[in-house]
């Protein structure tokens, strides 16, 4: 193990000699999806769909997520490189940042609303006065944040305990709500209150959590074998956000509640779901305090992921405080149309441009702005925006489709002039 480790590569490639196996990669990607606000798109789905009909919606939603982050996934193993970084190549060294500042946003809005969560449920659930609130949100914006500083050990740590005892508590509480339901075909009887089309749905669980399946690249960088990378981020994000989507729909048909807590707590599980409300919501938010990290170490061309790290806690909790839980959910939900275009770019960049090969990050002078990757995602975007379908799909496809052309008109046009010289 290199004196390098607890440094993470912020601005490097990770070296083999520092790659880890399935198991590891694929508790730290998993403990990143079991997240609460997955839940809630589960809860919104349970109203819109018949059973089976939602059984293809989750299905369908989680396939394509995966695939998208696997996809991610295996290109950050053969480069040793986070999205960021490969932004880099595709948007040129100073309009990466773009990429930069959106996804470091995105990251810390999130690690926002999970901490006034935490509070705020805490408050509910032990009955505790309403001035604890805000020491509460310091004590777990702070709290949350130490695995992150330490680094992929740390939170490799709290996954390896924290992933299987989740997913105990969730076997628990499913076979509570199977006996409570007394029959499960019962749900299969039930008729959608506020009918969803197929695109609507698939649209919802693809694009809560595709922000985090772009920056996925962070952990399966790691992986030490394409099938690692490929595998552990498949078993994240299609069958660990999978997971908590239809255990929201699930919770929402049975106990008219989408949160796991708020079930386990109507079904008279206090301790465990306490115990689930710290384990979810900590797995996740360590990892996204660790993506905002990284994208700021990129932003500002700084090694010092623990300071930034901090700062980014620091930055979390007063948002929370100042009241960000009552406002940021639709907006991030919002951005999650304009995230799945950098993914896109990304891809066609290594794929077409790079052949699958990118040169060494030491080694070559990139251009302060790449055009044909800034202008791919500007066209991308919008046309996520206004696509009335899939918009994260929409925005993935157009910005490999017009990368590409770009790629290959800049090409052609170099070659005729040459020819012409």
């Amino acid at each position: 193990m290199s004196n390098d480790v607890p440094t993470d590569y912020p601005l490097s490639a990770v070296p083999h000699s520092d790659r880890k196996g399935l198991l590891s990669t694929t508790l730290v990607l998993v403990g990143f999806t079991l997240f609460t606000a997955t839940m809630f798109a589960g809860g919104k789905l349970a109203s819109g769909f018949t059973f089976s009909e939602l059984l293809w919606v989750v299905l369908i939603g989680n396939l394509l997520l995966g695939v998208y982050a696997a996809i991610l996934g295996y290109i950050a193993y053969r480069s040793g490189l986070n999205t960021l970084l490969m932004g880099r190549f595709c948007f040129g060294e100073w309009g990466s940042k773009l990429a930069d500042m959106i996804l470091g946003f995105t990251q810390i809005g999130w690690y926002s609303w999970g901490v006034a969560t935490i509070a705020i449920v805490l408050i509910k659930i032990l009955g505790l006065p309403q001035g604890w609130e805000i020491p509460l949100m310091v004590i777990f914006g702070f709290g949350f944040c130490v695995t992150a500083w330490i680094g992929y050990r740390g939170l490799e740590w709290l996954s390896r305990f924290a992933v299987p005892a989740m997913l105990i508590f969730i076997v628990i509480s499913f076979i509570k709500g199977g006996e409570d339901l007394g029959s499960w075909g019962k749900l299969f009887e039930l008729t959608p209150a506020d009918p969803m089309t197929l695109a609507a749905g698939i649209t919802v669980v693809f694009g809560t959590f595709v922000s985090g399946g772009t920056q996925a690249t962070n952990w399966s960088r790691f992986a030490r074998s394409g099938p690692i990378a490929i595998w552990a981020t498949l078993g994240a994000f299609f069958v660990g956000n999978g997971l908590m989507v239809f255990t929201g729909a699930f919770g929402s048909l049975v106990y008219q509640q989408a949160d796991v807590v708020d079930v386990m707590l109507a079904q008279g599980f206090v301790t465990l779901a306490v115990l689930m409300l710290f384990l979810n919501l900590w797995t996740t938010q360590d990892n996204t305090i660790y993506n905002f990290a990284v994208a700021g170490c990129n932003l500002l061309r700084t090694p010092n992921r623990k300071w930034v790290t901090l700062a980014g806690a620091a930055i979390g909790t007063v948002l929370a405080i100042n009241g960000m839980y009552d406002m940021l959910i639709p907006y991030l939900i919002l951005l999650g149309t304009f995230i799945p275009p950098i993914g896109g770019v990304i891809m066609a960049d290594f794929w077409v441009r790079h052949k699958g090969q990118y040169p060494s990050l030491e080694s070559v002078t990139l251009p302060a702005f790449n055009v044909q990757g800034l202008a791919a995602y500007v066209i991308a975007s919008a046309a996520a925006y206004t696509s009335p379908w899939i918009a994260p799909l929409v925005g993935i496809v157009v910005a490999v489709v017009v990368y590409t052309v770009l790629v290959k008109l800049t090409a052609s046009s170099t070659l005729t002039a040459e020819a012409s010289s």
